[in-house]
């Protein structure tokens, strides 16, 4: 689907990222006319920490941050890319004829997503062009904006638009998990791909169900906040793999591979031989993953009626469980260095019971989530960045609009 500018963008600063990329395709030698422009944002996840690996309930929602691209065909059956703080990327649109790329790499997502998207549709030749405000590292998954935006320039450039929201995100969450080489679920990719404020089941994965809902922080009183740790992911793959590790372990002692398919019951009965063949920890998860569906589904009802203060009762109850028993916090072994414990604690002395924060997104690094009532907002931003360093806590507002072809 195409927007114009004025239904993605508040800022002018972003019209002037889209031409800067504009330009720099007509200094290649590409007529402006056959230039197209492509968004994918970010997302903050709002209820459902490490739910979806385990097919489980999800809310989230797109921010108004995002990875952009200006694409014009080449006749060279090539596909390069060039995006701000990465190394240009070269391929062909035959996937015989590429070497495989190194995991965890710009050109992995881009192997990937264009041969899945190459057996969808027609490839062709392709020059891109992107950058983007989604930082990486900053909690707000850049990896997801910029596979989900490859998915929608592929959809529409190959595949003549006829792919799904939820098929890009499908598409993004295979890369990322088989080229990329991070474990990961499907949450981060459904949310940029889908736009606004979406409840999602996972419990098929194959077919989520997906809501949207009503959410303006704004309106409620309260401006919701990221806030940086400082401290960043690239180390914590292997405190990330653990967590769906962990689970699976446990819920093989069943015969099952996924916590949705476990009965809560069962797992219960069953407390001391867990504990002695899986350990305390995967059992604490476990007890974490069913409680956090259960908040999801009341985070979504009371969103559906309104009651922003049942939602942040249950945010609040969400930061608890992910800290005590999900353990995503603070790394394994982690002592005098412990960013993210430091970054609650500060909101939470902010906050001194008003508004709620919570763990955002992967956990152990990154970002936290914060809402705050809007008397308090620029006093809490000030002293947030006084502690973690300048610009750490930045203001999101939700996005409606998910991955699209732009119109200027």
């Amino acid at each position: 689907m195409k927007y114009s500018y004025d239904q993605v963008y508040r800022r002018p600063e972003d019209r002037q990222r889209l031409l800067a990329l504009r330009d720099a395709l007509v200094a290649d030698g590409h007529r402006p006319e056959e230039i197209r422009f492509f968004t994918a944002p970010g997302r903050t996840e709002l209820g459902g920490n490490h739910t979806d690996h385990q097919h489980g309930l999800v809310l989230a929602a797109a921010v108004d941050v995002d990875t952009v691209a200006a694409v014009a065909p080449n006749d060279l059956g090539l596909l390069r890319l060039w995006s701000a703080g990465f190394p240009p990327c070269r391929i062909s649109v035959d996937p015989a004829q590429n070497p495989p790329a190194a995991k965890e790499s710009a050109l992995s997502l881009l192997q990937g997503m264009a041969e899945l998207c190459g057996r969808l549709g027609s490839p062709r030749g392709l020059d891109i062009r992107a950058s983007s405000t989604v930082l990486p590292g900053g909690g707000l998954s850049s990896s997801a904006s910029f596979e989900v935006l490859l998915a929608e320039i592929f959809n529409v450039l190959w595949c003549g638009d006829s792919l799904s929201p939820l098929k890009l995100a499908e598409l993004g969450q295979r890369v990322e998990n088989d080229w990329f080489g991070k474990p990961s679920g499907r949450l981060d990719q459904s949310a940029s791909a889908v736009g606004g404020a979406t409840y999602m089941s996972f419990e098929n994965p194959d077919a989520p169900v997906v809501e949207k809902l009503e959410l303006d922080p704004e309106a409620a009183g309260y401006e919701l906040f990221i806030v940086s740790c400082g401290a960043g992911h690239a180390d914590l793959t292997g405190e990330y793999a653990a967590i769906p590790a962990e689970l699976r372990q446990l819920c093989g002692c069943f015969g099952k591979q996924v916590l949705q398919q476990v009965p809560e019951a069962a797992f219960y009965s069953r407390l001391p031989e867990l504990r002695k063949s899986c350990g305390d920890r995967a059992v604490l998860r476990a007890m974490h993953i069913y409680e956090e569906n259960r908040r999801v589904t009341a985070q979504r009802d009371a969103l559906r009626r309104g009651d922003f203060h049942a939602f942040l009762h249950l945010v609040r109850e969400s930061g608890l469980s992910s800290w005590r028993f999900l353990q995503n916090v603070s790394p394994v072994g982690a002592a005098a260095e412990q960013p993210m414990s430091l970054t609650l604690a500060l909101c939470e002395k902010l906050l001194a019971g008003q508004g709620a924060c919570r763990v955002h997104g992967g956990g152990f690094a990154g970002t936290a989530q914060a809402y705050v009532p809007l008397e308090q907002a620029e006093s809490f931003r000030a002293e947030m960045d006084r502690v973690l360093g300048r610009g750490a806590c930045q203001r999101r507002r939700i996005r409606p609009v998910g991955a699209a072809e732009l119109m200027l």
